[in-house]
């Protein structure tokens, strides 16, 4: 692929900034292509001289990039398996916080959003309260049937949407020269994160989107009475605004402010874990950036989360791989484990069930080694990660997404309780799905809904059925009318006629030994 000379400008200058800031200085060319060496030299020909790590200097000079690279600095910092774990832990010192714009500027962007001034919308509006690289918040009131009350205003930043779609170009033009130039890169999909991250900043630059993900989370958690999610106002969100409940509470990073109120942190942390574990396994939709600052107290002692841009989706398939594979840790049942890998066709058939399970009991073994507040189910995840690349399975986003967003929500709750026990934690909900899904009960709606597949394909014998009658009836008027066919083509239609009945009779005795196979089973 041949880039464009403004891509080729933009992506050079984003180069430079790097290798000026000497984030490349560390970097070993033996574990490089040939092909890569000479543009490393150069690079660290320029770099600045600096006492400390190389990779220090790494959040600054993303930093200084601007919004788009912040962003996909960040989403790297979820992508271990990519950049390593030690850029890793420096990407995740990236503080996504920038000058605010000002309150006119917003208050304009408001209006031209709903065609309305401001105070027909607003009781009041203040000066920004938090500033990032997408957008910016504002404390406001309004009145309503409901009476007045306080709401969060996020009013996303002015021409943002055409820098991320110019930066998010060049980044996808790399990345497809990336993997048609290294050919060891594509197990790793460079463009396929390209367009990951792509799909990550429709979802936070699109305010309906994020509105939606967070009126989809609040349906699943509304039974829920120790997690709950603020209530979005429709009537004042739209592509750049967003409108939802102000969170009156104490953030849990301010762990102080939550012993002042008297809050039983051990008890949060552990609502924290089962909270993620629950969602992700029981929805299949979890909220993946489960950071202190997304997640409060609010006066009713529930925790309360806020910030929807970025929220994963698991599969069935997905959860049942992620039950099982914590399941098989607590239990030690590694063969199991290795089994889930080979069973979702993540690790190549090439390989043996045994010998993956052997490299499984290297990463459980240790662990169970160690008392029970020494035990990471992050570290855990990761450690298994990094297995299954000797076995050549293939990058799997929606996991390493997972993995990550525990490795954030571990953290969180181990600051509220460093002795905090995560398989006791965790298990509860594990075992609840694993019963409910993988027991009698999850094999009679396997049944369910397999009955219900098999049902919709026999449902729609009778039109295909009714389709080949009619043409059938189509080409004896035609033959009525004087048409000549050949003895092959007569041949040739009356075997489609014999394939259509046979279908029909496999079909149906399929759907009966499949219903008989799932009763008995």
């Amino acid at each position: 692929m041949i880039l464009s000379l403004g891509s080729l400008f933009r992506l050079g200058r984003a180069g430079f900034t790097l290798a000026r800031a000497g984030v490349f200085a560390d970097v070993d060319p033996i574990n490089l292509p040939p092909n890569a060496r000479l543009p490393l030299a150069m690079a660290k020909m320029i770099a600045r001289k600096q006492t400390g790590p190389a990779l220090d200097a790494l959040p600054g000079a993303i930093g200084r990039l601007g919004p788009s690279y912040v962003k996909l600095g960040q989403f790297l910092a979820t992508r271990p398996d990519l950049v390593g774990p030690a850029v890793v832990r420096q990407l995740e010192r990236l503080q996504d916080r920038m000058q605010p714009f000002g309150r006119d500027v917003a208050i304009a962007q408001i209006e031209r959003t709903f065609a309305a001034k401001l105070d027909t919308l607003f009781v009041s509006f203040s000066e920004p309260v938090a500033a990032a690289s997408i957008a910016q918040v504002h404390r406001a009131r309004i009145r309503d049937a409901l009476g007045e009350r306080e709401v969060a205003v996020k009013v996303r930043r002015p021409g943002i949407d055409r820098q991320l779609a110019r930066d998010l170009a060049d980044m996808k033009a790399a990345a497809t020269f990336i993997a048609e130039n290294f050919p060891e890169s594509r197990r790793l999909k460079p463009e396929g994160v390209v367009d990951t991250l792509a799909r990550s900043l429709r979802m936070e630059t699109d305010f309906r989107l994020e509105a939606a993900a967070a009126s989809e989370f609040a349906d699943n958690v509304a039974g829920e009475s120790d997690f709950r999610i603020p209530a979005i106002d429709w009537d004042r969100t739209a592509a750049e605004v967003l409108t939802l409940e102000w969170v009156d509470g104490t953030k849990l990073g301010d762990v102080a402010g939550l012993r002042a109120r008297g809050l039983d942190l051990p008890k949060i942390g552990a609502t924290v874990i089962q909270s993620f574990l629950r969602h992700a396994m029981r929805d299949g939709f979890f909220h993946a950036d489960m950071h202190q600052g997304n997640l409060f107290v609010d006066r009713d002692g529930r925790l309360t989360a806020v910030d929807f841009g970025i929220m994963g989706r698991l599969g069935r398939n997905e959860r049942r791989f992620l039950a099982e594979i914590l399941y098989g840790f607590i239990t030690r049942d590694y063969r199991r484990v290795a089994e889930v890998h080979f069973e979702a066709g993540y690790v190549p058939p090439s390989h043996a069930v045994d010998d993956f399970a052997q490299a499984i009991r290297a990463i459980g073994e240790p662990i169970h080694a160690r008392t029970a507040d020494q035990i990471s189910m992050a570290r855990l995840l990761t450690l298994l990660f990094e297995i299954t690349g000797l076995f050549n399975m293939q990058t799997r986003t929606e996991l390493v997404l997972l993995q990550k967003t525990m490795v954030v929500v571990e953290g969180v709750a181990r600051s509220l309780d460093p002795r905090l026990d995560m398989w006791s934690t965790a298990e509860p909900v594990v075992r609840t799905w694993i019963e409910g899904n993988l027991g009698p009960l999850g094999r009679l709606g396997d049944i369910g809904a397999g009955i219900g597949t098999l049902a919709k394909f026999a449902g729609g014998l009778p039109q295909a059925l009714l389709r080949a009658e009619r043409t059938v009836s189509k080409l004896e008027d035609a033959l009525d009318g004087g048409i000549g066919l050949s003895d092959d083509a007569l041949r040739s239609f009356g075997m489609m006629q014999t394939r259509a009945q046979r279908t029909t009779s496999y079909a149906l005795w399929a759907l009966v030994i499949v219903m008989v196979y799932y009763i008995l089973r």
